[in-house]
């Protein structure tokens, strides 16, 4: 079991509603945004509990809870067979790819943003890196449970599978490539982003059919992890929002 705390992921986690046991609520939590947490668990008969603070900073263990949490089953991995093979009716996706992303804040928010943008998927390797956690999902703002979020062993085979379904892979790099805008996602496309600290492994990077580094008018490098991924995956729905205007247009 896992618990899931804050309002917006506890509220995405109810309409799902699959493995919750219980809400838990302050007791003070029963007025305002918390009300639809009530009426969401009151539809899928589930218990709430109202309970003291205290209790809810032991359960979550955090404090950072906003007054709710809920008690539930473990997170669900999306299958990469399945994402594959739901892309395949669509004429153009992308699946956002993290080679080692380790903060758990970075994932969250690199979750967020590429379900806000529109990605089919997005894929985490088992070892050394972020999984999905009760604090990514905060992190998330509850977009870890409706975006689908595949683990899988190999990074490497994963995207030799993805070239396989018609996918163009393009490397976020801060060294060299090209700016996001000059590259076209008008099909398939997977982009990798790399770990905080060393980026994208030297193999991983050989496997990709293009490489993206984000012009910059300061001298500190490169940029967050998550803030990259937004400015990229923004410059792909940029794109398509283009074609699809001038289609309505035409």
């Amino acid at each position: 079991m896992q618990v899931i705390y804050g309002v917006h992921p506890v509220a995405e986690a109810l309409k799902d509603g699959a493995g919750i046991e219980r809400v838990f609520l302050t007791r003070e939590g029963s007025r305002g945004s918390s009300r639809e947490i009530v009426e969401l668990a009151s539809r899928r008969n589930i218990p709430v509990v109202f309970t003291d603070r205290e209790h809810l900073n032991a359960t979550a263990g955090t404090r950072h809870h906003q007054g709710v949490i809920c008690v539930c089953g473990e997170f669900r991995y999306a299958d990469i067979e399945r994402i594959l093979d739901g892309c395949r009716s669509q004429p153009a996706s992308f699946v956002l790819i993290l080679d080692g992303v380790t903060d758990p804040q970075n994932l969250g928010s690199l979750i967020r943003t590429t379900f806000c943008f529109g990605a089919s998927a997005l894929v985490i390797p088992e070892d050394r890196a972020a999984s999905v956690t009760p604090s990514v999902i905060k992190a998330s703002a509850g977009a870890a449970l409706r975006l689908p979020v595949a683990r899988v062993v190999n990074i490497g085979r994963t995207i030799d599978r993805l070239k396989e379904y018609g996918f163009w892979i393009y490397g976020a790099d801060a060294g060299s490539g090209s700016g996001p805008g000059s590259l076209d996602y008008g099909t398939h496309v997977g982009i990798v982003l790399g770990s905080e600290g060393k980026g994208i492994r030297p193999l991983i990077k050989k496997k990709c059919d293009a490489l993206i580094s984000i012009p910059m008018a300061g001298d500190l490098g490169s940029l967050n992890v998550s803030v990259a991924g937004g400015i990229i995956v923004y410059e792909i729905t940029r794109q398509w929002n283009t074609v699809q205007t001038r289609g309505e247009r035409g």
